[in-house]
């Protein structure tokens, strides 16, 4: 191998371990804990974000004026936990439908969320014959 030859292949070696590195960097930036309701409970205190997923209690969506700090209760038939969430609520938001939520507790046991993403419903219906939809 001659210096040019050389110098390529450390080149090429460090942009390969610079893209190995930003992938790392990434996915362990983006990944987070998904946990039901009730396994949630033992991240209480740790301070850690998490995502959980439950269905949101009927009756309990109390949202501001500003329409964007929202109150409610999340469940997986087991357990129950408050949810605050601040910003835009999706449009479909509301009574009984599956949430996932993604933030921490607070110290009094209310869960901080910074982002809120509703579950499209599983089962569709299909239309019948001449009838617009």
């Amino acid at each position: 191998m001659n210096k040019t030859q050389k110098k390529f292949l450390i080149g090429g070696l460090v942009v390969v371990g610079a893209v190995a590195y930003l992938i790392y960097a990434g996915i362990k930036e983006t990944s987070v804990y998904y946990l039901t309701v009730t396994e949630s409970a033992s991240m209480a205190g740790s301070g850690q974000d998490f995502r959980m997923e439950g269905n949101v209690v009927p009756g309990t969506i109390k949202v501001a004026g500003n329409a964007l700090d929202a109150d409610f209760v999340i469940t997986d038939a087991a357990k129950q936990v408050p949810v605050k969430y601040h910003g835009t609520l999706p449009d479909m938001f509301k009574d009984n439908i599956k949430v996932v939520v993604q933030g921490k507790y607070d110290p009094s046991g209310t869960f901080i969320a910074h982002t809120l993403l509703t579950s499209c419903p599983s089962k569709y219906e299909a239309s019948k014959q001449g009838q617009n939809t």
